[in-house]
């Protein structure tokens, strides 16, 4: 993105937007750098940041009302105000998109890591169900550790949609839970920490 340099360029406009007697022409150009500002950042911000780049397109069409309605001085006045905008809104992009990126990293230790706790787990439950629980493992215990598991299944596929569908915050937020949820059934089940 060269949002920098956009934003240099509407300032140098408005700059001489105030310095011009016809004012239409710098006016014009102001507005349609803006247009295209936004036009340049608008995919990822969709995705990203829906919520200001909401902020950006109605001080962008504040200004094309302005200049429709021939308020080049108005055009000028909303400039500085369109670069804040436009700046939050890159910022906002860069962010989310850095959260994004981390939240696909964890994803990839998760989505090792939590199926084989699952399935040691799943092993550990299938042989007490067949044998005498020993001492460590009260009935109570191992009831709730069988439905413990049964939700961490459903959780692991929620959270393994959620990433399909291109949400990684969310699959992580739900494999996290998951994770927890995988040593405090470990305990109940008196599993050693290799297990």
């Amino acid at each position: 993105m060269r949002i920098s340099n956009v934003l240099m360029t509407l300032a140098a406009t408005a700059f001489l937007i105030t310095g011009c007697s016809n004012q239409k022409t710098p006016a014009t150009s102001a507005v349609e750098q803006a247009d295209a500002a936004v036009t340049q950042v608008r995919p990822d911000a969709e995705k990203y940041a829906p919520e200001e780049l909401k902020t950006t397109d109605a001080s962008l069409a504040k200004l094309k009302s302005d200049l429709a309605a021939g308020d080049y001085k108005g055009v000028v006045a909303g400039v500085p105000e369109f670069n804040k905008d436009i700046a939050a809104l890159k910022d906002a992009v860069v962010a989310k998109q850095t959260q994004a990126a981390a939240a696909m990293n964890e994803w990839k230790t998760l989505s090792a890591e939590v199926p084989k706790t699952v399935e040691a787990i799943q092993a550990r439950v299938d042989t007490l169900a067949k044998a005498k629980l020993p001492k460590e493992v009260n009935k109570e215990a191992f009831d709730a550790a069988k439905a413990s598991l049964e939700t961490m299944k459903t959780t692991w596929a929620e959270a393994s949609a959620a990433y399909e569908a291109g949400n990684a915050a969310e699959a992580t937020d739900k494999g996290r839970i998951v994770q927890a949820k995988g040593e405090e059934v470990k305990g109940q089940l008196a599993m050693t920490p290799a297990a």
